[in-house]
């Protein structure tokens, strides 16, 4: 909403040498968004006077017309004389009154003006155009011509009221009020302390019988229609200059008197009108839904058809307009034209004015159906005021009297729904509870008054709404009201005191844990959409009947392509591996936390969730049981060099055994052992790929897999060679852990380290003889590790010899030899029992 700071003025008596900008600090303080101050008419500096044009020749021999004229400018130019201007526009002719610049004067954007010889001829100045004067467009696209009525040699800045300040104003979708000039001078009484003049406050008739005929059809669409006639208009009366640039100031561009004066009325009261030419409308008007199929040509000179939930206007031929959006063309005012032969103007002499208020939401779905947004839908489907309907006709009767010489009829038409005030009840100490801060009954009173409202009772208020508030619901928006007027800035910062125990929960701890420790393992997070398409599945070779195949498809998706709800995260972390190593990162390692979506095929929400109130557990529970199960994942996707060359000596590359180590770390944060498995899953190459399993309530349960994918998928998804990946589920590692994890106990005493190779065959798993070794060796054993595999001549065919170390070590004593070597003894035993192994050496 544009402001103009003189228009403001008419309905609120600010301090003498306000400025915009202190204007604008004030309505921000009452919660007004006052995006920028416009200053018209910066660096302006006369003379710019009015002038007549007394001659224009015609010069000839140039790629342009341009014309050589005389101007009479009064005293402006100090002498009487004429003053001769160089001009190239063509919308003007000799008699006119045109705006002229002198010289010696400085126009918007610091362009100052001087005699300067140009085609030949001396130019004294320039005929002005309203866009060089900083007007915008006033629709003619050429130069100014004035009304005859003004005298060379007037003042042309205080004619057309250049100088002034425009307050642009965003105004939000709750505050329909402030659509208006009436709105905003409410805001600006409140906040400066002064009465406002409300420009509403005027006798209006009362309704009778024999105004325009209309029909209701739809009360629930338009609760109140007000019909108003006026004839005898001159149909050459143009608008006058102030109202011209008003509407200009305010964003609006003049068309014609009748429209200008609808317009004028809808800036000044926020109530939307319409102008119908009488002699083009048929029969009673009339207000109903759209009948499916049926068509009408809007003013923009689109023809639509129409839906079953359009509100439109109607004659006895049909629609003649969409209901609170746009006039139709068949009952457009006409504009004035003069008939050649008999000089007689014809033009609409006779209007029937229509202020009505829509229902909002009726509105916006038309406009939006439409793709038609309008001044007038902005204003309805924000909320209008209904009351300010019938002074808002009145309004625009009085003004076409006035400018246009017409007569306005005795008939005054009111359809209107009865409705009564909306009222709410609401405690005095409300607003205090809400803002921490104890403003007292009389300053509640006071500020609620001050926006409209009749406030009545004492501990218990009983407050009647003002029917231009229509945003003001509940209690909470009385206490805002409060709160925005006593000022946002003197609400104290005090800092929330939570309760005890009201930190992150484990599984929050667990998640952050393991973000710190992918990351401390050189892994960088990456976060992407949760979308996927059934292609990348195709890519990633998941057979159909593989459960990550189920999704769930959204109804309304961001993209075509990516329809569904993943499960599994890898195609976005691969997705983002592709992108870096197309733009030369080549050694990657990523990784992201996140949910997983798993259809159970009991989605089926029927219940919606209330807004009035706390919805209940059961209603919550129903609402929960239709989500989809969402376990949280992990996983890593990495390409190129693990360890990079160096002066400290060669690196080496990514492998399997990475994303294998990758989940062990995520199940350390949990405190969980995982057991590692040879597996054959999808999208993994089938002979380097990991079960990751891990013990819960005594039964191993897969939690995810690792391992290198298959050459197909990193031909498919356009993925480096040897690209390797891990998936776990978070949620089966934690139930897997003993919950919080505890710090490990540390020995004083010295450790005993003691190395076995075992021979086994080349299809045991080394697992598997881990642990039995584990098994054998004891309490005393502390940690177990592999560090060689080796194969070849010496060890046999289809054998391999596995050499571990292990670490003993006591709590509470130093072991002796004979301890460390019973211990080892043990291990190998048992590992001989379960696997058939052969101590190397032995």
């Amino acid at each position: 909403m544009r402001v103009p700071l003189s228009w403001l003025r008419e309905y609120v008596d600010l301090p003498d040498g306000e400025s915009g900008r202190d204007v604008q600090a004030k309505l921000v303080a009452t919660g007004l968004e006052v995006e920028t101050v416009e200053q018209l008419g910066a660096g302006l500096e006369g003379p710019l006077v009015v002038g007549k044009v007394l001659t224009i020749e015609e010069l000839e021999g140039f790629k342009k017309p341009i014309r050589f004229c005389t101007v009479d400018v009064g005293q402006a130019n100090g002498t009487g004389e004429p003053q001769e201007i160089v001009c190239g526009a063509r919308n003007f002719a000799v008699g006119d009154k045109v705006v002229v610049v002198l010289p010696g004067a400085t126009l918007p954007g610091d362009f100052k003006i001087a005699a300067r010889k140009t085609y030949g001829k001396v130019s004294h100045g320039m005929i002005c155009s309203g866009d060089e004067l900083g007007m915008g467009d006033d629709g003619s696209g050429g130069i100014i011509v004035l009304p005859p009525e003004y005298e060379p040699g007037t003042d042309a800045i205080e004619l057309l009221q250049l100088v002034d300040e425009v307050l642009d104003i965003a105004v939000t979708a709750n505050r329909g009020d402030c659509l208006s000039m009436r709105g905003i001078a409410r805001e600006a009484a409140i906040a400066y302390g002064l009465p406002l003049r409300d420009p509403a406050l005027l006798d209006v008739p009362p309704p009778n019988s024999y105004g325009y005929p209309v029909k209701v059809a739809d009360p629930m669409g338009c609760d109140r229609f007000t019909a108003r006639t006026v004839v005898g208009l001159d149909p050459e009366a143009r608008s006058p200059i102030w109202l011209q640039r008003r509407l200009q100031k305010a964003g609006m561009r003049p068309i014609s008197l009748a429209v200008d004066v609808t317009n004028y009325v809808m800036l000044e009261l926020g109530q939307p009108l319409h102008a119908y030419d009488r002699s083009r409308v048929e029969g009673t008007i009339g207000v109903r839904r759209a009948e499916p199929g049926e068509k009408l040509t809007t003013l923009d000179g689109t023809k639509r058809v129409l839906d079953a939930g359009d509100l439109v206007i109607t004659d006895n031929r049909g629609p003649i307009g969409l209901a609170g959006v746009m006039g139709g063309a068949n009952t457009e005012i006409a504009d004035a034209v003069a008939d050649p032969e008999t000089g007689v103007v014809d033009g609409t002499t006779e209007v029937v004015i229509e202020a009505a208020h829509f229902d909002a939401v009726a509105i916006a779905r038309t406009a939006r159906r439409h793709r038609l947004t309008s001044e007038a839908s902005k204003r309805f489907e924000r909320g209008v005021d209904p009351q300010a309907a019938s002074a808002a006709a009145q309004r625009t009767v009085d003004l076409l009297v006035l400018l246009a010489g017409g007569t306005a009829e005795a008939g005054v038409t009111e359809v209107v729904s009865p409705s009564g005030p909306r009222t709410i009840t609401v405690s005095a100490d409300h607003p205090d509870r809400v803002a921490g801060v104890t403003y007292g009954r009389e300053t509640v009173v006071r500020r609620l008054q001050q926006v409209g409202c009749d406030v009545y009772g004492q501990d218990e208020l009983v407050v009647t709404v003002p029917s231009w508030r229509p945003d003001l619901t509940d209690p909470n928006d009385l206490a805002e009201e409060v709160i925005r007027l006593e000022g946002y800035e003197n609400l104290p910062s005090t800092l929330p005191k939570p309760p005890a125990g009201r930190g992150l929960t484990e599984r929050q701890r667990l998640h952050r844990r393991v973000g710190r420790a992918l990351a401390g393992a050189g892994y960088v997070e990456a976060l992407n959409y949760p979308f996927i398409g059934e292609t990348v599945l195709d890519q990633l070779g998941i057979e159909d009947d593989d459960p990550r195949r189920r999704t769930v498809r959204l109804v309304n998706p961001l993209s075509d392509e990516e329809p569904l709800l993943r499960t599994t995260l890898l195609p976005g972390l691969l997705g983002a591996l592709r992108r870096n190593d197309g733009r030369g990162s080549h050694d990657l390692a990523l990784f992201e936390t996140g949910l997983v979506f798993r259809p159970t095929g009991d989605e089926k929400p029927s219940v919606r969730l209330p807004v009035d109130r706390r919805p209940a557990d059961e209603e919550i529970a129903a609402l929960d049981a239709a989500l989809p199960e969402q376990p949280r994942r992990v996983a890593v996707v990495f390409a190129g060099a693990r360890e990079q060359d160096g002066w400290w000596g060669k690196g080496r590359p990514a492998t399997w055994a990475d994303a294998v180590e990758a989940g062990r770390t995520v199940a350390r944060e949990a405190g969980v052992e995982l057991i590692v498995r040879q597996d054959q899953h999808a999208p993994f190459h089938p002979g380097r790929c990991a079960a990751l399993l891990a013990l819960i309530d005594g039964e191993e349960v897969l939690v995810g897999n690792a391992g290198e994918l298959h050459p197909r998928v990193t031909k498919a998804l356009g993925l480096p060679e040897r690209t390797g990946a891990m998936e776990i589920d978070l949620d089966r590692v934690e139930r897997a852990g003993p919950g919080a994890v505890q710090a490990p106990r540390i020995s004083t005493f010295p450790v005993a380290t003691q190395d076995v190779a075992l021979i086994v065959d080349a299809s045991v798993p080394a697992a598997e003889v881990e642990a039995a070794l584990r098994s054998g060796a004891g309490g005393l054993l502390e940690s177990l590790r592999l560090f060689d595999v080796f194969t070849g001549e010496q060890v046999g065919e289809g054998k391999k010899s596995l050499a571990y170390a292990l670490r003993f070590r006591a709590p509470d004593r130093t072991l002796t030899a004979d301890e460390a070597s019973a211990a080892r003894d043990a291990a190998v035993a048992s590992a001989v029992e379960r696997t058939g192994a052969v101590l190397r050496g032995a």
